[in-house]
């Protein structure tokens, strides 16, 4: 059995995994989630991240009996996670008794599913907050300084690793699509100088009925460039009303 700081280092490890490419998010938060009830002595814990419509979507939690009573204070929309992640600010040590007319259907589903105090962690770096984790106990048992620093030192490393993992494909997409222009250009270039050619136009005038009759035929003007370049299209359908 390893000692809880030997439990803590192998999770960190496994959080800065995140930092390389193709990780599986839903495992790696499943695998938080576990760990936070283990390392923190709370009886349950969920994760929700931004669903990029302003609201929240639950993506891990354990043990399983936690899923409903996190589902449901998403579609009640009131509750601890969803106060911290619009605040950015830490709810820890609540009383779940004493905080029914702060949160009055979630605490009453919280009461029914056994839970007595509650506590979320906000997952966000710097001033971006992509979403929050939720603990809770089924009793009035209060988080010490040191848990509540660990709880929160793991989501701010799972916070940096998904954002990293973003940048990474957005890098990747940006990439893509330079790569893109860039055929694109060049394939427009080649059907330009095949097409002054063979009208005795200049390269401007060719790229004016390139665009148009992408525009006009729906398609891409690489595809209508590369059309072109396979003698696919020629200058008569191209330029019908050209006078030659």
């Amino acid at each position: 059995m390893l000692s809880r700081e030997a439990q803590i280092s192998q999770l960190f490890v496994e959080l800065a995994d995140t930092l390389v490419d193709d990780f599986d998010v839903a495992a790696l938060l499943h695998r938080l989630a576990e760990s936070c009830v283990e390392l923190l002595h709370v009886d349950a814990a969920g994760l929700m991240l931004a669903n990029g419509r302003g609201g929240l979507g639950l993506i891990a939690w354990s043990p399983d009996s936690i899923e409903k009573l996190e589902l449901f204070e998403l579609q009640s929309d009131e509750g601890p996670c969803l106060d911290t992640y619009r605040s950015g600010r830490a709810n820890v040590n609540v009383n779940v008794l004493a905080a029914q007319q702060r949160w009055p259907r979630f605490t009453a589903a919280a009461l029914a599913s056994h839970m007595r105090s509650t506590h979320a962690l906000p997952l966000r770096l710097r001033g971006e907050r992509i979403g929050a984790m939720n603990l809770f106990s089924t009793t009035d048992r209060a988080l010490s300084a040191e848990d509540i620093v660990l709880g929160q030192a793991l989501a701010d490393v799972a916070t940096i690793g998904l954002l990293q993992q973003r940048a990474i494909r957005e890098r990747s997409i940006l990439a893509d699509q330079l790569q893109v222009a860039l055929n694109t250009r060049i394939l427009v270039e080649q059907a330009k100088g095949m097409l002054a050619e063979r009208t005795g136009l200049t390269p401007a005038e060719t790229f004016t009925h390139l665009r148009r009759y992408a525009r006009n035929s729906g398609q891409p003007l690489q595809v209508v460039a590369q059309r072109v370049i396979d003698g696919d299209l020629g200058s008569t359908e191209l330029m019908p009303n050209l006078d030659r």
